[in-house]
Formats: C-alpha cells, sequence, structure tokens
C-alpha cells in the first residue's frame, strides 16, 4: 500500500488510537490465551498491522458475541471491526471483501434421525444458534419450517442444544467439532449449509475513501500471505483465504 494520508489516519482514529472491535465469539478469528488472558488470532494480527501501516496505536475493544461487536462498529465505538458480510450488518458499516472463509456446518446426535442437511428444514424440528451471529441472521431468512431457538453467544451454542433437548445446533465447524468431543454422543452433519464470508468494516460515517483504504489493506494481506501465515500461526483449520476481489 501506499503510505496513508494524514486525513484518512484522522478519519481512522478520532480518539488517535486505531479502536478495534474484537469478536471473541468466533475462535477461528480469535480466542483468549490461556497463559496470558489476551485476545489472540487472525483478527487481532490484522488489527495490530493496520494501526501499524497507519502510525498510530491500536485498542482492543473486545466482545463476547458478534451482534455486540457489529453494534460497536455501527455506533462508532469501535473504528473497525472484523464481521461476517452480511445485508442486514451493512447498514451502518462498509465491508471491504472477505479475508477469510468459513464454513456453517449442523450437528445433532448420533441417535438422530438426520442425515443430511437438506433435512433440517421440516416442521416441529428446533434449530440452535448464536444469537445475532452470520448463522442467525442466514438461518433466520432461510428456513421456512424449522423453529430458531438462539443461545446467548456462539461458545454456548451446544450446551443450550442439549439443555433444550433441540433437534439441532448451527455454528462454526471447528466450534461444533470441539464441543462433540466435549460432550460426547453428537457428530455432525456432512458437508455444510453456508460458507461464511469474515471481512474488516469500517463504519459508514468515515467516508468512502476511508472504506476503499480499508478494502486495500485487506487485499494487500491476502496477496502478501499474511492471512495465510496468520492461520498457520494460530493453528486455525477448516478455514481457507478468501480469493482476491473481483
Amino acid at each position: 500500500m501506499n503510505p496513508i494520508s494524514p486525513d484518512l489516519v484522522a478519519a481512522f482514529t478520532p480518539t488517535g488510537k486505531l479502536r478495534a472491535s474484537i469478536n471473541l465469539g468466533n475462535p477461528i478469528l480469535a480466542s483468549t490465551d490461556p497463559a496470558t488472558g489476551a485476545p489472540r488470532g487472525v483478527s487481532i494480527d490484522l488489527a495490530r498491522e493496520f494501526a501499524r501501516q497507519l502510525g498510530v496505536d491500536v485498542e482492543l475493544v473486545v466482545f463476547d458475541t458478534a451482534g455486540k461487536s457489529v453494534q460497536a462498529v455501527t455506533d462508532e465505538q469501535a473504528d473497525i471491526g472484523f464481521f461476517a458480510i452480511d445485508p442486514l450488518r451493512g447498514a451502518g458499516i462498509h465491508f471491504t471483501a472477505a479475508y477469510v472463509l468459513i464454513e456453517g456446518c449442523y450437528l445433532v446426535r448420533d441417535d438422530s434421525p438426520l442425515q443430511a442437511n437438506d433435512e433440517v428444514d421440516r416442521a416441529g424440528r428446533s434449530v440452535v444458534v448464536g444469537k445475532g451471529s452470520a448463522y442467525d441472521l442466514y438461518l433466520s431468512r432461510e428456513l421456512k419450517q424449522a423453529t430458531i431457538e438462539r443461545s446467548p453467544s456462539s461458545q454456548t451454542v451446544v450446551d443450550t442444544f442439549v439443555e433444550l433437548r433441540a433437534d439441532v445446533a448451527a455454528g462454526v465447524k471447528q466450534q461444533l467439532e470441539a464441543d462433540a468431543r466435549r460432550i460426547g454422543g453428537l457428530r455432525l452433519l456432512p458437508g455444510r449449509f453456508m460458507v461464511i464470508q469474515q471481512a474488516m468494516g469500517v463504519p459508514k460515517g468515515r467516508g468512502d475513501a476511508a472504506a476503499a483504504c480499508l478494502a486495500a489493506f485487506v487485499e494487500q494481506m491476502k496477496a502478501s500471505g499474511f492471512v495465510a501465515a496468520a492461520l498457520a500461526r494460530h493453528g486455525i483449520e477448516g478455514a481457507s483465504v478468501a480469493p482476491a476481489a473481483a
């Protein structure tokens, strides 16, 4: 990228720092370091690198759900964020192209009659999702017959699924796999029901030039191998670097 102009730096940092909204509800992007308690992950690495290019310090604004993280950027309580692209979220946020693609999957009990994703949307079936997550937004549009139950966060989806004796849990493949190992007696349905495009975003109030700058940064991070290296460094499997934007 070319050097970022002082006007653009100011647009991104009205408080003098780059406030990055971090969602710990998606383990692909961010988690807590068990040794230090500090956030770590691909989104944190990208936030720090963007702050470095702006020539400012970064302040991590950490949330436990995607909905809260989106709200912080929409309300300009944070300057950038890391989200699944969804039209509902686009009302107040300029999204970049995706930098990572993540699979959304279904989980059921071992003795469930369900064997395929297209069997989920039936009358009388209940599907648990994390409130405000990309899966919640997507399935709220797509499921016509099944009932959606909402867990407080993506991390608690499977526990809520067990507690409610629901038919299906929906979420990030890696989170579902980890919970299946923890609880036992559960299995993932084959394949995926959606591919989530994880992007960066900036409040629309910061202007088109800021949006273009952030979009260029994401393309640079993909092309340079930065995103791939971050995924590898944090031991993330099942997510892929998104292709270059058209």
